[in-house]
């Protein structure tokens, strides 16, 4: 039985998210015959969540006044990568980085302007509506009112290449199990990486995975990958997560839940006071305001607790957080929720969370050492009253007292957005062979693709995951456009 309408196509565009949506739609206005399937039943991906993307010398920056330097970009970006970023890759993706957002505003993307995150570069362009809106408003729609044929509940199952140049693709009908070939002249991968397949992120990762929280669609299951593989794809890149810092784990729904709570955020974003299983600080806790480095921070010890005093929730709730989650919950905002979230989470007898009226209550139901916890916090009081934080360092203006009573610690794990890295790629998106050499008209984008990062996420330029991923599947396709000349 058929699934799609055709047996042949000039473009195949595998996953529906912000790289796939870009690859399809570019591909169909540059006149060819293309179809995109997804494996889930709706459309958008993770790419739904997200708030916004990355560019330097937009027109949006230049009303503004803001002006940032794109060969600075360059550099602290390999810089920070540690040279595992691809120098080629991120110089021809600042180069069309404006244009990348001029195109999707002449496509009828609505912005609400341009901002920083934590102590970052101001290159995060925010749209209305979240990605959502982008696909759905406007990306998907134009796509099939111009042609295009999308499917969902459809997955790719193989991959071929063929010595005429075709390629064919197995797929299967989700619902009914049918299951069909179809040949392409291209294929583009735009799957969203391997989050949430458990198997492929304890082989790939080194993150103890019982303590990371993936806050995504739930389809980055590495499709991409598995195809792109079987092709003679060369492996790169693999074993980093875009990781996020603190974030609570409620066993009662779902983790994306928690991205929009004043506690989760009160508990796990700022830079307050963190200890490890011995009760002990271990880090700068402002260090938060790179959510990457966080992830990697916590990482570095086996638990880690953060505790509020009622004080600090009183100071929050007055006048605001020091330090937001994207735009969930915003930096600077008044956390008015904050108390009775709290309560509520304590009256359910959450497992994240601690209430006690002395610390040593609290370090007795955190089953902390009660003399260690004590002792590091009248320490961290201590340099409180100096102003001075004599372990770490932390700027004084994030010292406050751990006082008041009742106290609260909270259990953090750590969070993860998406993974990305596992196809080596040209600076055209087309995949390399273990020789290097392009696998000619098989193209992999977004977060399929390595070269954009090393070990760890840069959040200091805002957006670049999800630019990159708008990016990568309008320049796979128009670099298919010259393949199929």
């Amino acid at each position: 039985m058929m699934i799609t309408k055709n047996n042949e196509y000039d473009v195949v565009v595998i996953g529906s998210g912000a790289a796939g949506q870009a690859a399809a739609l570019t591909a169909k206005e540059n006149g060819n015959s293309v179809l995109m399937i997804e494996k889930g039943r709706h459309t958008g991906g993770s790419a739904n969540y997200s708030e916004g993307l990355f560019a330097v010398g937009s027109y949006l920056q230049k009303e503004k006044g803001i002006n940032v330097s794109a060969s600075s970009v360059l550099k602290e970006e390999v810089e920070y990568s540690k040279y595992k970023a691809d120098s080629r890759i991120w110089k021809k993706y600042l180069d069309s980085s404006a244009e990348n957002v001029k195109w999707l505003h002449d496509e009828g993307v609505e912005y609400e302007g341009v901002q920083a995150m934590g102590a970052g570069e101001a290159t995060w362009h925010i749209y209305k509506g979240f990605g959502d809106a982008v696909i759905h408003k406007v990306l998907q729609p134009k796509f099939e009112k111009i042609g295009g044929e999308l499917l969902t509940s459809v997955s790719a199952i193989n991959l071929k290449t063929n010595y005429d140049g075709s390629k064919e693709v197995t797929i299967k009908d989700e619902a009914t199990g049918d299951i069909q070939t179809i040949k392409s002249k291209v294929v583009i991968l735009a799957a969203g990486g391997y989050l949430n397949n458990a198997e492929m992120m304890a082989k790939e990762t080194d993150y103890d995975l019982s303590r990371l929280i993936p806050v995504s669609s739930g389809k980055g299951t590495g499709d991409g990958l598995r195809l792109g593989w079987s092709v003679g794809g060369q492996k790169a890149g693999t074993g980093m997560a875009m990781l996020f810092g603190g974030y609570l784990k409620d066993p009662d729904q779902p983790s994306f839940k928690m991205m929009e709570s004043q506690m989760n955020v009160a508990a796990g974003q700022q830079p307050l006071l963190w200890v490890n299983e011995n009760g002990e600080r271990f880090v700068d806790e402002s260090v938060i305001y790179n959510f990457s480095f966080a992830g990697n921070a916590l990482y570095s010890q086996n638990k880690v607790y953060s505790i509020l005093d009622s004080s600090i929730i009183k100071e929050m709730a007055e006048n605001g957080n020091f330090m937001g989650l994207g735009v969930y919950v915003k930096r600077g905002q008044k956390m008015d929720k904050l108390q009775t979230e709290i309560d509520e989470a304590v009256a359910q007898n959450k497992p994240y969370i601690f209430k006690a009226d002395t610390i040593e209550e609290l370090a007795e139901k955190m089953n902390l050492p009660k003399d260690k916890l004590k002792a590091t916090i009248d320490q961290y009081n201590s340099f409180v009253e100096k102003g001075k934080d004599e372990d770490f360092g932390k700027d004084s203006k994030y010292l406050r007292s751990v006082v008041k009573a009742p106290f609260y610690g909270f259990k953090l794990n750590i969070g993860a957005f998406c993974t990305m890295g596992g196809l080596k790629v040209t600076p055209e998106n087309e995949l390399e062979d273990q020789n290097g050499d392009p696998i000619k008209g098989v193209y992999a984008t977004g977060n399929d693709a390595a070269g954009l990062a090393g070990d760890t996420y840069g959040p200091n330029m805002p957006g670049t995951c999800a630019g990159y991923a708008f990016y990568s599947g309008r320049n796979a396709a128009q670099n298919a456009q010259k393949y199929l000349k």
